[in-house]
């Protein structure tokens, strides 16, 4: 798989604020982040949290007023997504913890994803999901080209990460038939 800019891994991702003591209270004790040294030459007020891989970036808006309001819950709006260990758990701790939420669902070859949705403080939309249960699946190259406007040299690259990721499966299922 060609990797152009060399990257690694998501680091993190930053958030503007309303209040960065509620949203790391949010953060540390609904979705259970911890805080982690934030480098002193920053001169405006935030936060950095940390977990599950990821940091989160908290940043004090310089006017909190002029701020979206919050609106409905939309699945289809933008959000970061969790994966969870158990969605019955999870609906019941947002009962009990009075945070509105939706419910949702995908359904693909017999599998179905469950998902709830609801907003942080600051209106920042979080899912929740047991989207892991769901195979990450390449496209195959027509299917692609049929939707974009490849160049030769992109469906080249594109066949060979195909190729790379089914020999990346079939290792894996090796390894689990071994087992």
């Amino acid at each position: 798989m060609e990797n152009p800019l060399q990257l690694k891994c998501l680091n993190h991702i930053s958030l503007v604020c309303r209040s960065v003591e509620k949203s790391v209270d949010f953060y540390q004790n609904i979705l259970g982040f911890f805080p982690v040294k934030r480098p002193g030459s920053f001169n405006f007020s935030g936060a950095w949290l940390f977990n599950y891989g990821i940091g989160i970036h908290l940043l004090q808006s310089d006017n909190p007023d002029s701020m979206p309001k919050v609106g409905g819950i939309n699945p289809k709006n933008n959000h970061i997504s969790f994966q969870c260990e158990s969605m019955a758990l999870l609906e019941k701790k947002l009962k009990e913890l009075n945070i509105e939420y939706v419910t949702s669902g995908v359904e693909e070859g017999g599998i179905r994803v469950d998902q709830l949705f609801f907003h942080d403080p600051n209106g920042y939309m979080i899912e929740l999901c047991n989207c892991d249960i769901l195979p990450v699946t390449p496209l195959p190259v027509d299917s692609i080209q049929s939707s974009c406007s490849l160049t030769n040299r992109n469906v080249r690259r594109q066949r060979q990460q195909e190729q790379q990721v089914q020999l990346q499966v079939q290792k894996i299922e090796h390894v689990l038939w071994r087992n």
